[in-house]
């Protein structure tokens, strides 16, 4: 049995750690730290069977008996605390981003680099796990929909975040869109090679007062020559937009939205159905549990993470170069970048 040591105690520390009770098997929760840690979360833990609570998370990072590390905390620590656990020899898995400057997500590469083979990192990009983005992105791996021509993605939150949320989180394509981003590595299996962005403030005029957007779209070139497309927005009425198409030569692939039924009900006054799903926790949380299940089968197994430390800085590269075009309104290589 893994002992398994949560850093965050926040909405995806619980999260996660919930997850694990129910669905893992080989491992366990036996801490959990957070410098923040109220009574009442506390409280949590020991009913979720959690042993040690603690507000130093040196704790877990210095506890020989835990095996694999959590990183749920705040962005800004991710990098530094990743950097302790690969030297203290425990399997890493980080919550995106693993940090928004390239320099400190190297060091981390470096590290893995140096560490035993065996030594296990992946970063959480959580939609690679949802059961509808699998399916179009098998399509595409068979062959189904031919040579990839154009993907599409749209992503639109139910309601936007705090000016204050906005002004700290890196920006709307780091915060938000970085998602996204790997969304289209994932989808079409190509890299991305340049980045076009047309950034608006049309939900919350305090957010553009903090320097961010909260309305985008993004264009984008891979290297096959393939096209990419995102919308974003950061306030959507019916709920969670997730949805997906991946058109190529022989056809497409297309992902519709969750809801809690398919019912349609038509009337002579009109047909209605249900709405999306209203948030990422109702959408994402069996993807979730399946992204931390199968970072443990890695563990157990010995075999390579669905998603490497890699895979987390091609994302940020991506984040960074649109983030340029939005301040100086033209296309940016990702070489440029990198």
């Amino acid at each position: 049995m893994l002992n398994i040591g949560i850093i965050g105690a926040g909405r995806i520390g619980k999260v996660h750690a919930q997850s694990i009770i129910n669905y893992v098997h080989t491992a366990k929760v036996t801490a959990i730290a957070d410098p923040f840690i109220t009574d009442e979360t506390a409280a949590w833990a020991k009913t979720m069977g959690i042993e040690n609570i603690s507000k130093d998370h040196l704790d877990i990072i210095n506890d020989k008996s835990i095996d694999i590390v959590l990183i749920c905390s705040s962005t800004d620590t991710h990098s530094a605390i990743s950097l302790e656990a690969i030297a203290a020899g425990k399997h890493v898995f980080c919550e995106k981003p693993i940090d928004h400057d390239i320099g400190r997500i190297n060091a981390v590469l470096d590290a893995l680099k140096k560490a035993p083979p065996s030594l296990k990192y992946m970063v959480g990009f959580n939609r690679r796990f949802d059961h509808n983005f699998r399916a179009v992105r098998k399509a595409v791996e068979d062959g189904k929909i031919g040579k990839v021509e154009l993907v599409k993605i749209t992503s639109r939150d139910p309601e936007p975040p705090s000016a204050e949320y906005a002004a700290r989180s890196g920006g709307i394509f780091l915060d938000m869109t970085i998602h996204d981003f790997d969304m289209v590595r994932y989808l079409s299996g190509e890299e991305v090679v340049e980045v076009y962005t047309q950034p608006a403030v049309l939900v919350d005029p305090a957010i553009g007062e903090a320097g961010d957007f909260d309305s985008a779209v993004i264009t984008m070139k891979l290297a096959s020559g393939a096209l990419a497309v995102i919308d974003n927005s950061r306030r959507c009425a019916y709920g969670y937009d997730q949805r997906a198409e991946v058109f190529g030569s022989a056809g497409a692939a297309a992902s519709a939205n969750d809801a809690n039924s398919t019912v349609q009900v038509s009337t002579d006054a009109g047909v209605t159905g249900e709405k999306p799903l209203f948030f990422f926790l109702e959408r994402y949380m069996q993807a979730f549990a399946t992204e931390v299940m199968e970072f443990i089968e890695a563990v157990v197994n010995d075999t390579t993470v669905p998603v490497d430390a890699q895979a987390g800085l091609e994302a940020v590269l991506i984040g960074i170069a649109a983030t340029k075009s939005a301040k100086e309104g033209r296309p940016v290589k990702i070489a440029e970048i990198a």
